[in-house]
């Protein structure tokens, strides 16, 4: 203890902020308030059944106490990988048995834990970071799960979907998230095709390697909208780019580009949505005439603003009725 740290003559001594009806610090509030929250949580029985349970995307404190509660009184915790969950549970000092349900092993463990659940068994789901089936492992699970009549729950957590949405600035009234986009670029374009004429912000999961082939894929199909590209969500490293798709494009292919990554893209501009079918239609038959349909939907879609499906699907319609 320093010279500063004891009452000085003089001074008057430190006065109590509860008793004084003062605002105590924060951490003294909390602290008595959590610990006896998590206590009552983890004393109350928990319910036969399975518990599909978020867990943090990078920052452990965002676990919350009712995950904690869970995790620590289910008899078997399945997880995708147990050496990436055995961090976890160690960290929070949790030693409930863990075994590993993935793509891999699913259809051979699903019948295991089916039979778990019918014998009353407290069953919990988790995946490596963030909420379970969200581009995960699971589905088949819960859906089996349901239909055999047990009790499904799940605890609401970290997700790196709404995580990035929740920080992009885009349009969140309305989004559709599309997971990981094919591999390949041919079936990859062909699936930005189908996504641009929804009238919401795009939310997609990639592989470090494949953005920038991504980014230019998107900036062909989409036009010159605006992005963004978070990375590292909640971790020491989290970013968020923001931009224009092709110069997104062209920024990312310059650079070397690690983590868990989400991209965002906006709706279609205003003007896109205004264009009716009938000016597309003159248009191309003025266009047709000297050209082919694959150009004439490029050309229109770069003139008119609207996405190049769009014209190519009523270029075909109108093929037909030719």
């Amino acid at each position: 203890m320093t010279a500063h740290d004891e009452d000085q003559p003089g001074d008057e001594p430190a006065s109590d902020p509860v008793a004084s009806g003062a605002t105590p610090p924060l951490g003294s509030a909390l602290s008595p308030s959590v610990a006896n929250r998590l206590a009552a949580l983890l004393a109350a029985p928990l319910a036969p059944g399975l518990y599909v349970v978020a867990t943090p995307i990078g920052n452990l404190g965002d676990i919350t106490l009712r995950a904690l509660a869970v995790l620590a009184g289910a008899d078997t915790v399945y997880c995708e990988d147990t050496r990436h969950s055995r961090g976890l549970f160690s960290a929070f000092g949790i030693r409930q048995r863990l075994r590993s349900y993935h793509d891999h092993n699913a259809d051979a463990e699903r019948p295991r834990i089916l039979a778990e659940l019918a014998e009353g068994k407290r069953i919990a789901l988790i995946s490596d970071a963030g909420t379970p089936l969200i581009s995960d492992p699971g589905y088949k699970l819960v859906r089996s799960a349901i239909e055999a009549g047990h009790f499904v729950t799940s605890l609401p957590g970290a997700s790196a979907l709404l995580a990035a949405l929740a920080s992009a600035g885009l349009p969140s009234d309305r989004f559709l998230f599309a997971g990981f986009l094919p591999a390949k670029q041919g079936a990859r374009r062909e699936a930005i095709a189908g996504l641009a004429g929804i009238e919401a912000t795009l939310v997609l999961y990639e592989a470090p390697g494949r953005l920038a082939d991504t980014l230019a894929d998107l900036a062909t199909g989409l036009g010159p909208r605006e992005a963004v590209v978070a990375r590292e969500l909640t971790k020491l490293h989290e970013e968020c780019l923001r931009g224009l798709l092709p110069v997104l494009a062209t920024d990312v292919a310059a650079r070397e580009i690690r983590g868990e990554i989400v991209i965002l893209v906006a709706p279609p501009p205003a003007s896109s949505r205004e264009v009716g079918d009938e000016l597309i239609r003159e248009r191309l038959t003025a266009v047709l005439a000297e050209a082919s349909l694959r150009d004439a939907a490029r050309i229109l879609a770069d003139e008119l603003g609207v996405p190049k499906k769009r014209v190519y699907d009523l270029g075909l319609a109108l093929k037909v009725q030719d």
